[in-house]
């Protein structure tokens, strides 16, 4: 399967907020893994932390990919095309 276009295109921001989940910091909540918006940078929680943050931002931006912020893991992800690059 060949790499959707939004993979092939996806940019490298810098992180809004390097030290974790934006809303979640701004709430007192806490996550289990960080994903980064790479359109944007906004640093959210993932879909097994309790409130979902990185998901919740692609349904409010429509940015469609996401790269794990997690300490050797460089995979990306495409919530338009559920692919994986």
């Amino acid at each position: 399967m060949a790499m959707c276009e939004h993979l092939s295109k996806a940019d490298d921001p810098a992180a809004k907020t390097p030290e974790g989940c934006e809303e979640c910091l701004a709430a007192g909540s806490r996550w289990v893994h960080l994903r980064r918006c790479l359109e944007c940078g906004h640093i959210g929680c993932c879909d097994s932390s309790p409130n979902k943050h990185a998901t919740k931002h692609f349904h409010e931006t429509r940015h469609p990919v996401i790269q794990s912020y997690e300490p050797g893991e460089n995979w990306r992800w495409c919530y338009e095309d559920s692919q994986m690059g």
